[in-house]
C-alpha cells in the first residue's frame, strides 16, 4: 500500500500537500507488471497516467529503445492530454509497480479541487518540457543529425 506522504517525492505530486495527496488516493490504481510484459503499447488507446513505485521501464518505437524511466517517473500523459493513441511503447524491464491514474479520474480530480488538479498538470508540463529538451540535446548531438524544419 502506498502512502499519500511518500507521494510527495514524485515530481508529479511536487508542491503538493497530504491532505491534497489523501483526496487523491481513491482515484488512484496501484498496479503491478512482469518484466518484458507491455504496459503501453505503440499505436494503441491508452487513458492513463502512470508513475514508477518502482522498477525500470524502456519506451521504445518502432524497436528503437528511446529511453528509460525509473521510480519516480511518470508515462503515458501524452496520450491522456492530447487523447491520441499510444506515441511510443512502454515495457517492463523488471517487476514493476505503479500507480495510475485514469482521464476519468483526472476529471474527478480537477471537480473535487481545481488547485490540486492545476498543480498536477504544471508538473505534468514540466517533465513533458524536460524530456523534450533531452530529445532536443540528442539529436543535436548525433554526429549526422538530419536537418529537419518544422
Amino acid at each position: 500500500m502506498v502512502h499519500p506522504e511518500s507521494l510527495q517525492k514524485y515530481a508529479l505530486f511536487g508542491g503538493l500537500l497530504d491532505e491534497q495527496i489523501e483526496s487523491m488516493m481513491p482515484l488512484m490504481l496501484q498496479e503491478s507488471f512482469e518484466p518484458d510484459e507491455y504496459i503501453i503499447t505503440e499505436g494503441k488507446p491508452n487513458d492513463k497516467i502512470y508513475f514508477l513505485i518502482e522498477g525500470h521501464v524502456a519506451v521504445t518505437k518502432k524497436d528503437i529503445v528511446l529511453s528509460h524511466f525509473g521510480e519516480g517517473e511518470a508515462f503515458g500523459e501524452m496520450e491522456v492530454l492530447d487523447v491520441m493513441p499510444a506515441i511510443a511503447s512502454i515495457k517492463a524491464l523488471s517487476k514493476v509497480t505503479a500507480m495510475s491514474i485514469s482521464n476519468k479520474n483526472l476529471r474527478e480530480i480537477y471537480k473535487l479541487d481545481v488547485k490540486t488538479f492545476s498543480l498536477m498538470i504544471m508538473n505534468l508540463a514540466r517533465d513533458l518540457s524536460r524530456r523534450l529538451r533531452r530529445m532536443d540535446e540528442k539529436l543535436a548531438a548525433m554526429p549526422d543529425a538530419p536537418q529537419i524544419f518544422i
